[in-house]
Formats: C-alpha cells, structure tokens, sequence
C-alpha cells in the first residue's frame, strides 16, 4: 500500500472544548483542545497536521527559524498555517504586531501583559487562510476551530499566557522573535473549489486545497504528501476513508469518491 492512515490522537487541554465536531466522536465529553495525526509508528515524518479547537485564548507564542532552532539543538525550527473550518461569531487570531516592537520593549510589554493589546487581532470566518512564518508572533483566540499545517518539531516558546501557570521562555522568544505587521493578504478560500494555498518557495512545504467529483482520480506524485479530507468520503487504494482523518500518500495512489469531496493536500 501506498497510503497509511495516520492514528488519530485527543489532546486535553485547558482550554480546549467538549463539543467537537461529530467527525470526532472519541472525543467522549472531555476538554479536547488537539487532534493529532500520528506516524507512521516507528517513524518522525517532516510535517505534522492537527486539529485545534478552542474555548479560551491559547498563548502567545513564537517559533524559531530552522537556523536558529538547529542553534538551539533542535532539528530544525517551525513554520505553520491555520485554515479556519469553524468560527463562533467576533472570534480571532492574533498574528503580528500592531507596530514594530524592540526586542527590550517585546519583553517588557510580555512581563507586563501589555502584549496583549499590542498583538494584531484579527476577526475569522470558515474558509480564513493564514501561513505564519517562523518568527512570527501569534495566538488563536477562543471560538475557533482550524486545521493546522507545521512542521513536525517540538519547539514553542511562549512570551505571555494570561496569566496561567506556565513556564514562559523569553530569553529565547524574544530573540526569534519579528515583532512587527503581519503583511500577508487575507486569503479566503470557503467558496473554491481547487486552490494553491502555499507554493514552492513560500513555505518548507506545498498546501493545495483540492475538490473531487464522484469516481476516481489518481493521487500521484513524487515523495510524501498529506491527504487530509475535509468533505466527503470514499476509498484510497482500496482503504476507506472519511472526513476528519489524515492520510500519508507515497508514490501514487487511487482516491475514490463517494460524491464530491474536498481535501488539502500538503508535500515536502
């Protein structure tokens, strides 16, 4: 087979939520924040896909360049992308800064929590597509739902959380930090039908969002990619799939469709 289903991992978090969406049905009332996409076993791929759902606004936070994590002992660093899938009425993310901010005035402003009114919060609606670079300052905020898209290294440093009891890590946030604007245009994409999302060049990988009609299509390609289906259900070399799963797809592969269907398909 060419295709492996990735294993599905809950992830409790504080700020998570009891009411996922019902393609998550093992989520059993319990304060699920994350949804992971595991493996293969035995196996560290170079992406990771997650579902994230919120109730509370998470962290504020940034991750390091492949440079500087490498630098800091660290396979590499982290970049990552958020499609928003589901939005409570005046929810947000925060992405950037409202002005440039020094690396002295960045501490200063997450030790006093003025941070917070310094971050560029911005409103969401299903179909929002957001890329956030290594180095950029960002926190989802609560109401939100999104499938996010990173590079598969452990790596966050936190400059504020609120308040909570959590280590903070500002010697090393601060200095990877790019406290400024985020200049990218908003990108919406609920209405396409097929769409690049990040090409070569843009990103350490590919996201294209894909539609599908009933029957087959072929899943060809060169090296791994990421099948994570958003609508629809069917059969990937003879293995059934269904909406809220993730695929690892090497060398070609047969995608049936039961009727029409979307996905992103992601590649290194």
């Amino acid at each position: 087979m060419t295709a492996t289903r990735l294993s599905t991992k809950y992830v409790e978090k504080p700020w998570g939520r009891t009411d996922l969406p019902a393609t998550f049905p093992e989520g059993g009332g319990r304060q699920i924040g994350e949804v992971w996409f595991d493996g293969p076993e035995g196996r560290h791929p170079p992406l990771l896909v997650k579902y994230i759902f919120t109730s509370e606004r998470l962290s504020i936070q940034v991750h390091p360049t492949d440079e500087q994590g490498r630098e800091r002992g660290l396979p590499g660093g982290k970049s990552e992308c958020w499609l928003i899938t589901a939005a409570e009425p005046g929810a947000t993310l925060g992405i950037g800064t409202v002005e440039t901010l020094s690396g002295h005035r960045l501490k200063e402003a997450s030790l006093s929590g003025e941070i917070e009114t310094l971050m560029d919060w911005k409103p969401v609606k299903p179909g929002d597509f957001f890329y956030i670079p290594a180095g950029t300052i960002h926190a989802i905020g609560a109401g939100v739902t999104l499938v996010e898209v990173q590079q598969n290294v452990d790596v966050t440093y936190r400059l504020y959380d609120y308040g909570r009891p959590r280590e903070l890590h500002l010697v090393d946030g601060v200095a990877v930090s790019v406290a400024r604007r985020y200049e990218r245009a908003p990108v919406n994409v609920a209405d396409a039908s097929d769409a690049t999302l990040l090409g070569p060049g843009d990103a350490p990988f590919t996201l294209d969002i894909e539609s599908f009609g009933a029957g087959s299509s072929d899943l060809s390609g060169v090296g791994e990619r990421w099948f994570v289906p958003l609508e629809g259900a069917g059969t990937i070399d003879g293995q059934r799939w269904e909406a809220g799963e993730c695929w690892l797809v090497e060398g070609d592969a047969e995608l049936v469709c039961d009727g029409t269907a979307k996905a992103l398909i992601a590649e290194v």
